[in-house]
């Protein structure tokens, strides 16, 4: 019987010969492969880091309580087990680190090409395993194993997809250099692709340094990316951990619609508060001082708070 990690093993294994046989039929299972031997070699590392624990207790999704015959209860775990939303808090609670945003990537290109594309191609596989890469190194290295002696030929594989993929996104970042982007946040933000979600993406006109002309393509699907598009997409990928913790805690988000220029390129994030688009700075209401945010700021009014402009809407 094959164990978890030797599982782990084929099933990237598997991922890297599919994506070798450079067949459109065989890109989805590519990364299907791929994706779920990263799953499982993530999975191998909980359940190490407790070895005196039952595996299905380490790894599995849903738990119930159950009588345990004494008066008390057990907690029984479910068959289904941890996948790669729940990854990440799972390694969380575990002390382990591991990269977050590129299990995300990983997770959002194989649902993209499970649910959206009948046909694959390869250069979307080569990002995934890329982004996957420095995962899959981690992982192998928190365990005390040595990828490069279980993987073999594959492990060849991968070191030149992570080569050829690097080039390309190299390339691309460069043509960004000398882009004015007035804003700390947006210049050390990527620029993935709002159709795809590639970071291969360059700009088209290097000839103009000022942010608003940076439109951009993108080398994976085509696309056509106007620079206010590309700034709202960066943003929106830079702060999708802030945004989202500021949901559940309810504090502020460090992202908003611009009330002058109606994007969504205010920032009001640690230092920097302003549109990155029409560089609007809210400042505080005229007439009690509160600070201004996109959250907060009058329909009518940049200089009000939307209490007060209610309030003298009333009053007249």
């Amino acid at each position: 019987m094959h164990t978890l990690f030797d599982n782990a093993v084929q099933s990237l294994q598997l991922g890297i010969e599919d994506y070798e046989a450079n067949d459109s039929k065989r890109a989805l299972s590519a990364v299907r492969n791929f994706y779920a031997g990263v799953l499982l070699l993530a999975k191998e590392v909980l359940i190490r880091a407790a070895p005196n624990a039952k595996p299905k207790d380490v790894i599995g999704a849903r738990y119930k309580p159950v009588p345990d015959g004494k008066g008390g209860i057990d907690f029984a775990s479910g068959i289904q087990t941890i996948d790669f939303n729940e990854l990440g808090e799972r390694f969380t609670a575990f002390h382990i680190k591991i990269d977050h945003a590129a299990l995300k990537d990983l997770n959002r290109i194989r649902n993209d090409m499970e649910h959206l594309y009948t046909q694959a191609n390869q250069q979307t596989v080569r990002e995934a395993m890329a982004k996957a890469f420095p995962v899959v190194v981690d992982l192998f290295r928190q365990i005390g194993e040595e990828p490069h002696a279980l993987l073999g030929d594959s492990w060849t594989a991968m070191l030149n997809v992570k080569e050829l993929y690097d080039r390309e996104l190299k390339q691309c970042t460069e043509t960004f250099d000398g882009v004015d982007w007035k804003s700390q946040a947006l210049s050390e933000a990527s620029r993935p692709c709002p159709k795809c979600g590639s970071h291969l993406v360059y700009r088209l006109d290097q000839s103009r340094n000022e942010s608003g002309f940076a439109d951009a393509q993108c080398r994976q699907c085509g696309e056509k990316i106007d620079a206010i598009m590309l700034m709202e997409t960066a943003l929106e990928a830079h702060f999708e951990y802030e945004s989202h913790s500021s949901v559940k805690d309810g504090g502020e988000a460090p992202l908003g619609m611009c009330p002058e220029c109606g994007t969504k390129t205010y920032i009001c994030w640690e230092e920097e508060n302003q549109c990155v688009n029409c560089f609007l700075q809210l400042e505080g209401c005229e007439r009690c001082g509160e600070s201004l945010t996109p959250n907060n700021v009058s329909d009518d009014s940049s200089s009000l708070c939307a209490y007060c402009a209610y309030k003298m809407s009333k009053d007249d």
